[in-house]
């Protein structure tokens, strides 16, 4: 059983409804600190993707392919994710489940690979920056590879899915957004700024999405009263 999985097995431990949201939030932080050190080495292998683009003159076009496919693939598996972990603490009903999985994966996924790559894309005025958004641009791909998460997080809820693939997904859907905006004269100094943006667009929207998001809507008074039922993701 892995550390999270232990971690929040012990929420049920807690003598109510007060002692699990206490728990929760004791939670969201250990794991906010021990996903930074992973995060940060995401972050280092975006660097070197970057200046591999930079120094090989990589057309753009090579990014948008990427990005239009890790970006699909991660909100496939941030569904599956975020609907195990809720199906296992939340009030069991379909329209709780979908809307649950539906808004912690497409929601927190675009804000991650789009919205947060596109701001920093704008604060750095990179020339070639624009904000593409999955689940509108491509609707016909990710909105069903959401459903398609959702239904196989809901009746597969003891999945094991190591958060590492997560993060590193993100991680680079998020790079190749802002890769996108390239252009020959991007410099040393522009790239570890990218960097740093990457890390922020990643580390506090992952852990959000499998952990702090579905457990928002968990069933407090049964989490703190039921036995311990199977593992989590």
């Amino acid at each position: 059983m892995s550390e999270l999985t232990r971690e929040v097995s012990q929420l049920q431990d807690a003598p109510d409804a007060r002692g699990v949201h206490e728990s929760i939030s004791r939670l969201v932080m250990r794991q906010l600190r021990a996903h930074a050190p992973f995060t940060l080495l995401g972050t280092a292998s975006g660097v070197v993707l970057m200046v591999v683009i930079l120094v090989t003159g990589a057309p753009s076009t090579l990014s948008h392919k990427l990005f239009w496919t890790l970006h699909p693939m991660h909100v496939l598996l941030s569904a599956l994710v975020t609907t195990a972990m809720y199906e296992l603490h939340g009030r069991h009903t379909t329209v709780r489940m979908l809307l649950i999985g539906y808004i912690g994966s497409v929601g927190i996924a675009t804000l991650s690979d789009s919205v947060m790559p596109y701001a920093g894309e704008w604060l750095l005025d990179l020339p070639n920056r624009g904000i593409h958004i999955g689940f509108i641009e491509k609707w016909w791909l990710v909105n069903p590879l959401a459903i398609a998460g959702i239904l196989l997080g809901g009746h597969w809820s003891h999945t094991k899915v190591p958060h590492a693939g997560h993060v590193l997904l993100s991680t680079w859907a998020s790079l190749f957004h802002m890769t996108m905006a390239f252009d020959d004269s991007i410099g040393a100094g522009t790239v570890v700024l990218c960097g740093l943006l990457l890390f922020l667009a990643v580390w506090v929207p992952c852990c959000t999405s499998d952990i702090v998001f579905p457990l928002l809507f968990a069933d407090t008074h049964r989490m703190a009263h039921k036995p311990e039922r199977g593992r989590l993701p």
